[in-house]
């Protein structure tokens, strides 16, 4: 029989699924009015657009520190509180298990996918190979037998973001816990950020450490320098470990640190629902959300898709380099109303050349020369080209 959340756990409580909030506010609330205004200012970060996809990887080199509770909940998190689409991808090469936290809606994996990569021309075509929570995130899962999971490599992980980055604009990755297995290397080179995952442990703050240590000695430094430590399952009652040191380690080392509470809902390994986390924990992911959305304007920036403080990014993205933005003018063509270069402005006329007259006026009397003299063709006005494929007959002025 499977071992499933509905069979393995006792007196999960009941309750009516109302689908995903109203985006006009969290689903959450927490504290007085001036934890009500934080809390607000927190919501207007997650909210904001995302115009190029945006990828976060979630990685440690010890296993069962809660790398794929974390992808899901955090994911959660985001789906609720933006109301767009977000991706969860187990890209993990020992059977992981994030198709276990979500119910299950078909039996495709990621490599289902890659191989169905020349017929996915739309998101509903990729939505045949994900599974959707309540919250709205959805997820790919990988096989369960790690001796199929592990033909998922580097080359395979590139060509499935290239085509999800273009239907949901934050994808994460639940990735395993080797370094050095061949699609780490595109979680890594594909990341905008990275988010670290620790236990309050000796041996899980020092594997965590030591993961940045790699990543710093092997070019990510980048990287490394604008990551978040996640420390996950922190027990109030816990006496032996100072989870205070360990905060402020990797706050020398990362660009900010996240202690999640433990949770029973989540400890069962089950079914993520975000309703049925403490409050406390709920929270901390929320502040996990604001803290990753903080990053979205450099991204965007270096995408060359610009914001500025206090304003929302364009509606479209800006032009490919070579071409112009809508409004800018062309070199060398006038902005609309403005006369083309050597033309009068409207209702000015035109600068008189010594010798002729002004344009609809008579020309002088019969035999008398109203332009000098010229040789070979008549050299056309400043500004003005000639007609097309031919040069303006000899001794003939333009006609207007």
């Amino acid at each position: 029989m499977e071992l499933s959340s509905d069979r393995l756990l006792n007196n999960r409580r009941q309750k009516a699924k109302s689908g995903r909030p109203a985006a006009g506010g969290s689903r959450f609330k927490l504290g007085g009015k001036k934890e009500e205004a934080e809390r607000q200012r927190k919501l207007e970060l997650i909210r904001t657009p995302v115009l190029s996809c945006y990828r976060i990887a979630v990685i440690s080199l010890k296993g069962g520190v809660g790398k794929t509770t974390t992808t899901t909940a955090l994911g959660s998190t985001l789906a609720t509180e933006r109301q767009d689409k977000i991706l969860a991808i187990d890209a993990n090469p020992d059977a992981g298990t994030l198709g276990r936290r979500v119910r299950r809606e078909t039996g495709a994996t990621i490599r289902d996918l890659v191989q169905a990569i020349p017929y996915l021309n739309s998101y509903m075509d990729i939505r045949r190979f994900t599974s959707q929570a309540p919250s709205g995130l959805e997820i790919i899962a990988n096989d369960v037998d790690p001796a199929v999971s592990t033909t998922f490599n580097d080359e395979d992980y590139r060509r499935a973001i290239d085509v999800l980055g273009r239907q949901y604009p934050i994808i994460l990755t639940d990735s395993g816990t080797g370094l050095l297995y061949s699609a780490m290397r595109g979680v890594l080179d594909l990341a905008d950020q990275l988010i670290i995952i620790s236990t309050p442990s000796v041996d899980g703050a020092s594997s965590a450490s030591t993961t940045l240590d790699w990543l710093a000695a092997h070019g990510y430094s980048d990287l490394v320098s604008r990551s978040l430590t996640v420390i996950s399952g922190v027990r109030e009652t816990g006496k032996m470990i100072k989870v205070e040191d360990i905060v402020a380690h990797f706050e020398t080392r990362t660009r900010g640190v996240v202690v999640v509470p433990f949770d029973e809902h989540l400890a069962a390994g089950a079914e993520v629902d975000l309703d049925m986390m403490r409050p406390r924990t709920r929270e901390a992911y929320f502040n996990l959300a604001a803290m990753i959305a903080e990053d979205f304007v450099r991204h965007q920036q270096a995408h060359g898709l610009w914001t500025s403080d206090g304003n929302p990014p364009p509606v479209a993205a800006p032009p490919m380099p070579g071409q112009q933005m809508p409004g800018q003018p062309v070199p060398g063509q006038p902005m609309p109303g403005q006369p083309m270069p050597g033309q009068p402005a409207p209702g000015q006329p035109y600068p008189q050349v010594p010798g002729q007259p002004y344009p609809g006026q008579p020309h002088p009397p019969q035999g008398q020369q109203p332009y000098p003299p010229q040789q070979g063709p008549y050299p056309p006005q400043q500004g003005r080209p000639p007609y097309p494929g031919r040069p303006y007959p000899q001794g003939q002025p333009p006609q207007q």
